[in-house]
């Protein structure tokens, strides 16, 4: 296997490509920006500077939404235009490892590498918890159940690991967004003022609790929004309390889930997960005390991962650099790839 060789997890929120070739991870916002419906005129963190910004006729959207492609077109020519910007042209004959979200079948992705004209030779597939235990920095081939909660910007998935494959998962499309739109809605509710999706993520990032500090009401903020009464912009100051307490509902079917995947979990692998505790990753995972609320509900230590956006990249790393886990892939049936 040659240094051209790329692994890429696709997620709603952003798109992680790691490169062999210079051993390194590119991450940018998995977003375009369309004119006329016809022409790309921007991708990736440069479309997002445009989100909520841009006129009628200069569309900014997602290209993936829980977890599936909505947009393969527009990924297509994203992802190709980032990977050639990256190696400067040179595509022809690389090998892919596609990090895949339980719910999405793999020809799909195949599909998406096939059609972007990347000229692959190969396009191998890594189920996405197995990549994250990876990223972690465990060894997911061992007999061994590992307990991961991946808390992404549209879906969480909680999965039981072991001997190099998944045991039990369980995915719900609650994310990051969704703790989003809970502040936004709350905000509209109870102060009658409209925010952007980019400003109830900066509140979620400075005051959103899990679990609410005693000082919570102390840590404020103030933004910008639009008055509904008078509908005019205006300025609000809130507190983490309010912030905190606005999201509790979306919280409780994250731990619900959790609790579920616990209930089912055989015996021996519930000793494991006792003594090897519970891995938080995933980009929403940062949200403060998430781990502190896991667990209070569970009485099981939760390890965070330091950096959990990159994680499934850094687990889909390992798989291209260290031969002993490329066992963990997998193709679509009898496909010659061009």
């Amino acid at each position: 296997m040659g240094n051209l060789c790329f692994g890429i997890d696709l997620g709603s929120n952003n798109l992680k490509v790691y490169c062999k070739e210079g051993d390194r991870i590119i991450q940018q916002k998995n977003m375009v920006a369309v004119e006329n419906k016809k022409n790309m005129i921007a991708y990736g963190d440069e479309a997002y500077a445009m989100y909520e910004k841009a006129p009628a006729h200069i569309e900014v959207s997602y290209p993936m939404s829980y977890g599936n492609i909505g947009s393969i077109n527009n990924l297509e020519v994203f992802l190709k235009s980032l990977l050639e910007k990256t190696t400067k042209g040179a595509l022809k004959g690389a090998d892919y490892f596609m990090a895949l979200p339980t719910d999405m079948q793999d020809r799909v992705f195949t599909t998406l590498i096939q059609d972007a004209g990347l000229k692959a030779r190969s396009i191998n597939m890594v189920d996405m918890p197995v990549a994250a235990g990876l990223g972690l920095g465990i060894n997911v081939k061992e007999a061994q159940g590992v307990l991961v909660v991946d808390v992404g910007a549209d879906t969480t998935e909680v999965s039981i690991l072991s001997l190099g494959g998944i045991v039990m998962s369980r995915l719900i499309k609650v994310g990051g967004n969704q703790i989003d739109e809970a502040i936004s809605s709350a905000i509209r509710r109870e102060h009658n003022y409209f925010i952007g999706s980019k400003t109830a993520e900066q509140v979620k990032k400075a005051l959103a609790y899990a679990v609410i500090p005693e000082n919570a009401a102390e840590e404020k903020m103030k933004i910008c929004g639009r008055n509904m009464v008078l509908g005019l912009p205006a300025m609000l100051e809130i507190d983490a309390k309010f912030v905190s307490e606005s999201i509790k509902d979306v919280l409780k079917q994250i731990m619900d889930t959790v609790k579920v995947v616990l209930e089912r979990t055989p015996p021996e692998l519930g000793v494991d997960m006792i003594q090897n505790g519970i891995y938080l990753t995933g980009g929403s995972s940062q949200l403060k005390n998430l781990d502190l609320m896991i667990h209070n509900a569970t009485g099981i230590n939760v390890v965070k991962d330091e950096n959990p956006e990159q994680c499934i990249a850094r687990g889909l790393a390992r798989i291209i650099n260290e031969r002993e886990f490329r066992s963990l892939t997998f193709t679509t049936k009898e496909q010659e790839y061009h």
